[in-house]
């Protein structure tokens, strides 16, 4: 079963003045080291840093209580598989919020997928719970 859902739709170009204004203060407020090293490694940095901030806006949606109601960016961190595939994982704030919406006896699955065509990132979030298996 869908227990939420959420989008986000992020300039890139809004980002990248972020980025040149506010440096490493923005950047260690938002982003996980994990996100920075995938980030400083890319030709478009800027480029994705917006698709994460996309998918930390759209989790928060999808937990379905934005960023107002005490989770924290770093809460809703993005990695990829070695596939290239994005996974989204949720700890403090947003885990204890999961959990609280994952109706017992089923696990929750986070869904997330980026795209970028300059100068616009997307993300998409589904969260799924699926029956536990005995």
């Amino acid at each position: 079963m869908i227990l939420g859902i959420g989008t986000d739709l992020a300039n890139i170009e809004r980002i990248a003045r972020t980025l040149d204004r506010f440096g490493d203060r923005f950047r260690n407020r938002v982003f996980t080291d994990i996100e920075q090293a995938k980030a400083e490694r890319r030709r478009d940095v800027a480029g994705t840093y917006a698709k994460r901030w996309a998918a930390k806006e759209a989790c928060s949606k999808a937990l379905g209580t934005g960023l107002a109601m005490g989770i924290a960016w770093k809460d809703m961190s993005v990695t990829n598989l070695k596939s290239g595939q994005p996974v989204m994982h949720v700890t403090g704030w947003a885990q204890e919020r999961l959990a609280a919406m994952t109706p017992p006896g089923h696990e929750a699955v986070i869904h997330v997928t980026l795209t970028d065509d300059h100068p616009w990132a997307q993300a998409f979030v589904v969260i799924e719970a699926l029956p536990v298996k005995s």
